[in-house]
């Protein structure tokens, strides 16, 4: 009798789970499209996704919390992005094993960085993450949060002060794996998306060959 690996499914042709991570205002959401209008040119099968997704009953709660305009517990807060994430765990899993990439913008690592800065234990903010689809590759944006707070657009939104970004950057370091790849994101805005291009590529390419889905955070 077969064994059953509950960490991972059968390996098929399949779509690529791409996240770009960063700090606010690192340039994660203009890559992400630059992106998908790219990968589509290329006739690969893809679409964007983003956390928060702000269109649930889950993530309206959470859009009203981000603009200040209502206050929650930092447990609360922060397993309200979890189940946001759980919201659409199963169309994901589908569209993937359906041969098309997705391309997201945040994923389970801002949760775990952004709640980890508020003094949250960081193993207690990745618990809720566990058993969400695994990226195949995580493309983060290193900016300084300096640099980040001089660009247009900075503060509007709740957790757009500098400290506690600071913080932030510290916890997406203890977070890198080996699924990440590390781009400066004070790089021309054509440098930074000829490098993002040509590791989707690559990642696209691996998951066609029938790399399977892994689980986050769950042990092999």
């Amino acid at each position: 009798m077969a064994l059953e690996n509950k960490n991972c499914h059968l390996a098929i042709s399949r779509g690529s789970l791409i996240v770009l991570e960063g700090l606010d205002r690192s340039g994660k959401s203009s890559q992400c499209s630059r992106l998908v209008s790219y990968l589509q040119e290329k006739g690969i099968p893809v679409e964007a996704c983003r956390f928060p997704d702000r269109s649930t009953s889950v993530g309206q709660m959470i859009s009203t919390y981000l603009a200040n305009e209502s206050e929650l517990d930092d447990r609360t807060i922060h397993l309200l992005f979890s189940a946001n994430r759980w919201e659409k765990r199963s169309l994901m899993e589908t569209k993937l094993k359906n041969g098309i990439s997705l391309i997201v913008d945040r994923y389970s690592y801002s949760g775990v960085a952004f709640s980890a800065s508020k003094g949250l234990n960081i193993e207690w903010c990745k618990a809720p993450e566990e058993g969400l689809i695994a990226p195949d590759l995580v493309i983060y944006l290193e900016i300084a949060p300096e640099k980040a707070a001089e660009r247009d657009g900075y503060g509007c939104e709740r957790y757009e002060q500098l400290e506690f970004q600071r913080k932030v950057a510290q916890n997406y370091n203890l977070l890198r794996d080996s699924t990440w790849k590390v781009i400066d994101g004070c790089l021309s805005l054509e440098t930074i998306e000829s490098q993002v291009r040509e590791q989707a590529l690559e990642c696209v390419s691996v998951c066609k060959k029938g790399k399977p889905l892994l689980n986050m955070w769950l042990s092999k």
